[in-house]
């Protein structure tokens, strides 16, 4: 793979506003800072449907709570270490993390560097922030070009497989981060891309494009709507934000 360092990321910093993750935007040379925005994250999480918000509590209910948040944290500890090695690896600079949680992470980094990264042709940036100004904004793991084609790229880490039809949520997390790409940076990212690996070393890909990909960025607009009107918004001021046709 090859760097080309063709756009400028902004700056953030992360805060919890009632508990809900944001992103505070710093725009390079204008020492101007956007509002504290919604993670993509976080608006995805609010508007979970009805049948995912009771097939988790159905899931809490089974294991106890306090053995289901502890599944949870084991989880996020690996996949947070997980993505420092692979952020590491794209960048050129080389990690080790000597920690158990390190030792379970760094083999399934490396399935996914050998089964998934093959394809990764170009690096525009990796973990940059991406935003749409004044709705959201995130941070994804590589954006470039895979495959041939400009996309946006996630690595995930599972306790067991995925089928396809579990993860919608994740393609809707990526029709957000291109969004955002091409919206600000007059990009055309049409493709998106889940590299995934099971801590039984399970290497998955998922990829999806085109109209598809166009669906799933379309339910993420709806969603941030639902989102907005279950808080403070000014409504004149969001209508105005939904004009833009997803590219």
């Amino acid at each position: 793979m090859k760097w080309n360092k063709k756009f400028i990321y902004p700056t953030s910093s992360r805060s919890l506003i009632n508990g809900k993750r944001h992103y505070d935007i710093g725009l390079e040379g204008t020492g101007v800072s956007q509002e504290k925005l919604p993670s993509v994250t976080t608006i995805i999480s609010a508007t979970q449907s009805e049948e995912k918000k009771k097939s988790l509590a159905d899931w809490k209910a089974r294991l106890g709570a306090q053995a289901a948040d502890r599944v949870r944290d084991v989880a996020a500890l690996r996949g947070t270490a997980m993505h420092t090695y692979l952020d590491a690896y794209v960048r050129g600079t080389g990690h080790k993390d000597l920690t158990s949680v390190g030792k379970e992470a760094e083999p399934m980094a490396k399935k996914i560097i050998e089964s998934g990264l093959g394809d990764l042709d170009e690096v525009w940036g990796a973990e940059v922030t991406l935003y749409y100004p004044d709705l959201y904004a995130g941070a994804t793991d590589v954006v470039g070009i895979y495959n041939g084609r400009e996309s946006i790229i996630d690595f995930k880490q599972t306790n067991k497989p995925k089928r396809r039809e579990w993860i919608d949520d994740y393609f809707v997390q990526l029709g957000a981060y291109a969004m955002a790409h091409n919206y600000v940076y007059r990009t055309k990212i049409q493709s998106g891309v889940i590299l995934m690996c099971s801590k039984d070393r399970f290497f998955q890909k998922f990829e999806v494009s085109d109209q598809e990909f166009v669906k799933y960025q379309h339910e993420f607009l709806k969603r941030t709507d639902q989102y907005y009107s279950s808080h403070v918004y000014n409504k004149d001021h969001q209508d105005t934000k939904y004009d833009e046709k997803v590219q």
